[in-house]
């Protein structure tokens, strides 16, 4: 991250992620917690530990009061607080937002864009690591970046012989079917009050394992089927709506 660049942070539970504005172009990338001081940012929020040698500026910590979705609880989430709010911002209408990263988080937002209650699973590498440390003889799978999808080079085989790769798709497909399941129900409960909208409810997918996912989802869905929306960064997005570009302080 060169100088010049406008940096958000994000700090998850097992990865920090990153937003950089540089000549009007915004990218994102995940990276290891990072302990050392890091470069000048435009604002930052956390869901995970912040280590103190950071030295992160606290005026430009985002509080979950910051985010603007109505009836939060106090004890939401700021990531879920964000991407919900800023899905919700986007369609200007009920949503549900799945949240793939160390857990799987499914939170509800209303067409008033407020919390409407959500669900908590284990995430995908969760799951991996639970089975392997409650079994003598399932493996411990780790994988670059924290995602265990499918190898890139090759569709995944529904019905894996190996261990390794039968365990991956158990999971994969399991939480795929969950979401799935969640949106189809918060759909039919808004069809039966009168306030599905129009052009159907939005299922905005995010989060490190979304993208392993979404074809699982995308694949089963019907015509009468919410409308699946993939935004790996809805958190960030989010983070940068509420706090968008500012010049840096003198020194």
């Amino acid at each position: 991250m060169g100088g010049g660049s406008a940096r958000w942070l994000l700090i998850g539970n097992s990865r920090w992620h990153w937003a950089t504005l540089s000549d009007g172009a915004v990218s994102c990338h995940d990276a290891a917690p990072a302990g050392s001081p890091l470069p000048p940012l435009q604002a930052w929020a956390a869901v995970g530990p912040v280590p103190p040698q950071a030295d992160l500026p606290a005026d430009r910590r985002l509080q979950l009061t910051d985010v603007p979705l109505g009836a939060a609880p106090a004890w939401l989430g700021i990531d879920r607080a964000l991407a919900g709010w800023q899905a919700w911002r986007e369609a200007s209408s009920a949503v549900l937002v799945a949240d793939a990263g160390t857990v799987l988080s499914l939170t509800r937002v209303d067409g008033h864009g407020r919390f409407a209650g959500g669900r908590l699973l284990a995430g995908l590498a969760l799951q991996l690591r639970a089975m392997a440390g409650g079994t003598a003889a399932l493996p411990r799978i780790e994988r670059e970046g924290g995602l265990a999808a499918p190898h890139p080079d090759a569709p995944a085989d529904p019905w894996p012989a190996a261990t390794e790769l039968a365990m991956v798709e158990g999971v994969r497909r399991a939480l795929a079917a969950a979401v799935l399941a969640a949106a189809r129900e918060v759909a039919g409960e808004l069809a039966r009050e009168g306030a599905l909208p129009d052009n159907g409810l939005r299922l905005v997918l995010t989060g490190g394992d979304g993208p392993a996912l979404a074809p699982l989802i995308a694949e089963a869905l019907v015509p009468q089927d919410p409308v699946l929306i993939l935004r790996p960064a809805l958190c960030l997005e989010g983070l940068m709506a509420l706090r968008p570009l500012r010049p840096e302080r003198d020194p």
